[in-house]
């Protein structure tokens, strides 16, 4: 059904962001007028990635819709790290990618690979929106070393182990983190010959009589760039300094992002961090960490808590979309299957009301009419307010359960809102959200055959034969769901 017509809604609140760098709300102002350019860190591709690194990417997809719906073009930029960050995000250890490469006995360009393709299916499954561009980083080196070319002179020094930059040769090193502290500094390598703690590699020398199976020759040697170098290029090639918003987890906040930051300011030729523009970017914003009690958030846990596990257990994607929208992106979001479940529900009963607003619509365009003008006046004052999901969804709602009022003007209203959340109501079918956990065989068309015959025995009042296919299908994990006040009938468990 169309939704489109002469006179949409304008959003007119001004958007206002949390800035991690000056540490207060500002309101938004491009760089370009009309034109919002943001880069996202992506991930390192030597593991599947898990439910917590996803959620920075729905935060960064609802900051681009938001900033889509206020009429800005969007050039969105999201990274792949196929080379160069270390087991220890402080800089530490060896390269994750050569590492997993040996663990599995496989090439590190198919490691690459394999997992860029996992994660891609990740975002697909969230409803995430593709960016302007996907930048590799094994594809930019050439860039990397003209960029470390032009900065070694005033900014870096050579060790055996590669060339490092010196902090202290930019102004208001660590501002982005307010400066590391002593537990910070411990978390930073220990390389002998470097003249600050904090200084940080940003080509790393294949060591004497081993061979990386991802190395290229440079001025200081055969190596690697570093992590932090990486992400200085990509944004600065595709973009250009000042870019608008760089974005990305709150972890990156204390090291890799204030790298970034002083990599810049070299590059770039600008002085102290008072102009947020000098660091690269106006606007620098993180979403807070995905919390999870039992400790499956991490890697090296072995079965970690990915977005398949939620898939396996027969939760659809987009119920953990929207519990990451249920809480503001610079809040903590605790993870537990019961939340999980709710969140679920909750989608559940939009996706009901909208399909019955769809039934009872006509055919033609339509524009959400006077009516919901304050609703959206509201829901656009919500995103305006650093991307506040938790009141648009309420304002959404609210929508949703409006009586007597046009029924294409209000599925108008509802695909305007649902542009920004992003949870597809509008196009989604409610099977979607009934997914098969991992290893129930039992095909969609006998669990409605035998719910067909079931309704059939008890309006017989043959409630024998009615238990009977209640069990059965319970045996072949279904469960009947009588007096489902959603109507949903079953579920697989």
């Amino acid at each position: 059904m169309s939704v489109h017509g002469p006179a949409p809604f304008a959003p007119s609140a001004p958007l206002k962001l949390f800035n991690s760098l000056t540490r207060q709300l500002e309101e938004f102002q491009p760089v370009h007028a009309g034109e919002a350019r943001v880069y996202s860190c992506g991930p390192t591709v030597y593991n599947y990635p898990h439910i917590g690194n996803m959620r920075a990417y729905v935060f960064a997809d609802i900051l681009g819709r938001t900033l889509s719906f206020k009429g800005l073009k969007l050039t969105h930029v999201i990274n792949i790290t196929d080379v160069g960050h270390l087991t220890d995000d402080a800089d530490d250890g060896e390269d994750k990618m050569e590492k997993m490469a040996r663990a599995q006995a496989q090439s590190i360009w198919d490691i690459a690979q394999h997992y860029t393709q996992a994660y891609w299916e990740d975002v697909k499954a969230l409803n995430i929106r593709q960016p302007a561009r996907w930048t590799i980083a094994t594809e930019y080196v050439p860039q990397m070393i003209a960029f470390a070319e032009k900065i070694a002179a005033r900014h870096c020094y050579e060790l055996d182990s590669g060339l490092y930059f010196d902090v202290s040769t930019v102004a208001d090193y660590g501002r982005l983190a307010r400066a590391q502290t002593e537990d910070g500094e411990g978390r930073i390598e220990a390389v002998e010959g470097k003249r600050n703690a904090a200084d940080f590699a940003i080509w790393r020398k294949t060591p004497p009589g081993e061979k990386r199976q991802m190395e290229w020759d440079s001025p200081w040697g055969k190596g690697a760039p570093g992590w932090h170098l990486e992400c200085s290029v990509m944004s600065g090639e595709v973009l250009g300094f000042p870019f608008d918003i760089h974005t990305g987890g709150i972890d990156h906040r204390e090291i890799h992002h204030p790298n970034e930051i002083a990599q810049n300011q070299a590059f770039c030729c600008t002085n102290g961090l008072d102009l947020p523009a000098n660091s690269g970017a106006r606007v620098w914003m993180h979403n807070n960490f995905l919390v999870e009690r039992s400790g499956k958030m991490s890697k090296s846990s072995g079965e970690f808590l990915r977005l398949q596990l939620l898939i396996d257990k027969g939760y659809s994607p987009l119920a953990y979309r929207l519990m990451c929208l249920q809480a503001h992106y610079r809040s903590e979001l605790e993870f537990s299957w019961e939340g999980l479940s709710a969140a679920l529900t909750r989608l559940k009963r939009m996706l009901i009301a909208v399909g019955q607003l769809k039934e009872r619509a006509g055919e033609g365009g339509a524009q959400p009419g006077p009516r919901f003008t304050p609703f959206l006046e509201r829901f656009d004052a919500a995103v305006s307010d650093d991307l506040n999901t938790p009141v648009a969804l309420t304002v959404f709602e609210e929508v949703l359960a409006l009586k007597k009022v046009d029924t294409s003007e209000k599925l108008a209203a509802l695909a305007a809102m649902d542009a920004v959340l992003g949870l597809g109501l509008l196009s989604l079918d409610r099977k979607a959200l009934r997914l098969k956990p991992k290893g129930v065989e039992i095909a969609e068309t006998e669990i409605e055959a035998a719910l067909e015959a079931r309704k059939a025995a008890r309006a017989d009042k043959d409630f024998a034969r009615s238990d009977a296919l209640r069990d059965d299908l319970a045996a072949k994990g279904v469960e009947v769901m009588d007096g489902d006040p959603l109507g949903w009938e079953w579920k697989l468990v």
